[in-house]
């Protein structure tokens, strides 16, 4: 079996201000006049793992652990502080509810906007349409402004665009979270046949019940670091034995 995603001593590093600065011009004023002390903030540290060819990987810790973080890297929307990152194959991210869609644009519009941001030409995504819609069974709204739409239905859209073509790796980050049962299992339903055909999949996730149904192997990540990767039940044993 192929390695798809390898982390290699990985590591996210932000500077925040020590002081509590009050409003953008006093924040110019002070780093005009270098005053401003910042202090490092590690959101990953030496994160080092491979995540193979078909495999369904499992994300899990508290709020601000650095799980999202971990996404962003494989999406390439964040570059490493330190360390090496390998990515094989096409990735479609699901990694907030509705990202790159526009609240005053007709959720078909925006169809077309995310699948651009996705890779697609015009002509596949006319091509693509009816199906996207279909699955995302927002057909008596699909002509209305996103602005009008709930969350729920921000999810269906984009989980309906992202997922239209089999991925080589789909990313997903607490957008199923929202919205009913019944189409979650839905989104879950073309989730495993993905994986059955060969697609990589990694889930972030706080709900135990998704991952220990969905994973096959679990990374626990707390401040940064990876506490446990391995099997799903033991990885939220001791998850839930740290809380």
């Amino acid at each position: 079996m192929n390695q798809k995603i390898i982390l290699n001593n990985i590591t996210v590093r932000y500077k925040i201000p020590s002081e509590r600065i009050g409003t953008f011009k006093e924040y110019i004023i002070k780093s005009i006049r270098r005053q401003i002390h910042h202090r490092p903030f590690y959101a990953l540290k030496n994160i080092s793992l491979e995540i193979m060819e078909g495999e369904s990987f499992g994300v899990i810790g508290h709020n601000g652990a650095g799980k999202s973080t971990m996404l962003k890297l494989i999406a390439r929307v964040l570059a490493p502080s330190l360390g090496r990152i390998e990515v094989r194959g096409k990735v479609s991210p699901l990694l907030e509810i509705g990202a790159g869609f526009h609240p005053e644009l007709t959720g078909r519009e925006n169809i077309f906007l995310n699948g651009a941001l996705l890779g697609f030409s015009r002509r596949e995504m006319d091509q693509k349409l009816n199906s996207i819609v279909e699955f995302s069974e927002l057909n008596n709204f699909i002509d209305a402004p996103m602005r009008t739409y709930s969350s729920g239905m921000w999810a269906r859209l984009g989980f309906a665009v992202a997922t239209d073509s089999q991925p080589d790796i789909l990313l997903v980050d607490e957008v199923l979270a929202v919205g009913d049962e019944q189409f979650q299992q839905k989104c879950f339903a073309r989730i495993e046949k993905f994986r059955e055909n060969g697609t990589t999949i990694v889930i972030v996730a706080h709900g135990m019940k998704t991952i220990e149904s969905n994973c096959t192997r679990v990374c626990w990540i707390d401040h940064g670091e990876i506490k446990y990767l391995g099997a799903p039940e033991q990885a939220i044993q001791e998850y839930r034995s740290s809380n």
